[in-house]
């Protein structure tokens, strides 16, 4: 297939690129292009030149700055919606103007919001918070693409555990010094999927008939607690500790949201779709990510 992505420098960007390796991959990029298959794009500045689509088969969207890590201010927290909202409506005005048969889209499961023990599905209203709303102006943002026909799938992605993460790249020397634990009483879900089985997925959603959202999560919910074992069992470490929800909110403010609650999530598409998940729990994927090489 020949597949237009944008993104494609980021963490998952970078491991789907090596899943499609073989694919015609076409690289949307904001600095001057380096690569015969790399043109420049500014969705903040003016609408993508159709013609650039010619011939593709899919646009794939990861756009975003990231969510973790940075304190939301009102200022950042503009930016993560803006880094989302507007490459997605340029990607699909494209897309309609091009007829392009199918864009896959970066969402979140920020979507669902803090749902406590109440198990979640695709068909769940977007949460009422911060997340929640911006979740829902991003998806919404693919209109012109769905308008026009497109097969538009939205990826509803969970925190992805793999050689490198970002989580893990902050947590896992917390947990080698003997000082991981879990945050806050342990029981929010946190829902994760490894990064194997996440490009998978995509390459799977890419070569089949799907549209809509998409939960992007593993097939075996885990809580934070359940988490936090899991951790402390690979690293062979003790994680006793209890992280204060103060604590987190002293260091992260806002953003501690994301480890502080969670939904229990359903990937009730990719399951009736007929996709296995390799890595069917959370200490499956934590293995993998910790003690092997992709």
């Amino acid at each position: 297939m020949r597949i237009v992505i944008a993104g494609s420098s980021g963490y998952l960007g970078t491991a789907l690129m090596d899943a499609l390796e073989g694919h015609d991959i076409v690289r949307l990029v904001r600095h001057r292009p380096d690569e015969e298959n790399e043109i420049r794009w500014d969705p903040y500045r003016e609408a993508l030149d159709p013609a650039i689509l010619d011939g593709a088969d899919a646009v794939v969207n990861l756009c975003g700055v990231p969510i973790a890590g940075r304190r939301w201010n009102e200022a950042y927290k503009k930016r993560i919606a803006a880094s989302r909202v507007i490459p997605t409506r340029v990607l699909a005005e494209a897309v309609a103007a091009a007829g392009t048969p199918a864009l896959l889209n970066a969402s979140a499961i920020g979507w669902y919001g803090d749902r406590a023990n109440v198990q979640v599905d695709e068909s769940t209203p977007a949460a009422a918070d911060y997340l929640g709303k911006t979740c829902l102006a991003w998806e919404t943002a693919t209109k012109a693409a769905r308008q026009a026909g497109a097969r538009v799938v939205r990826l509803r992605t969970g925190h992805v555990l793999g050689p490198g993460s970002p989580l893990l790249a902050k947590l896992a020397p917390v947990f080698k010094l003997c000082i991981g634990g879990r945050f806050g009483d342990g029981r929010q879900y946190l829902p994760w999927i490894s990064l194997r089985d996440w490009t998978a997925a995509a390459v799977f959603l890419l070569e089949s008939d799907v549209s809509g959202p998409v939960n992007m999560v593993g097939p075996t919910p885990a809580t934070n607690r359940e988490f936090t074992k899991s951790m402390a069992a690979v690293l062979h470490r003790p994680a006793p500790w209890v992280i204060p929800g103060w604590a987190a909110r002293l260091v992260a403010g806002e953003a501690a949201v994301e480890l502080l609650r969670g939904a229990k999530i359903d990937p009730a598409v990719l399951r009736e779709n007929g996709f296995a998940h390799r890595d069917a729990t959370v200490l499956d994927a934590l293995d993998h990510a910790m003690r092997r090489p992709r």
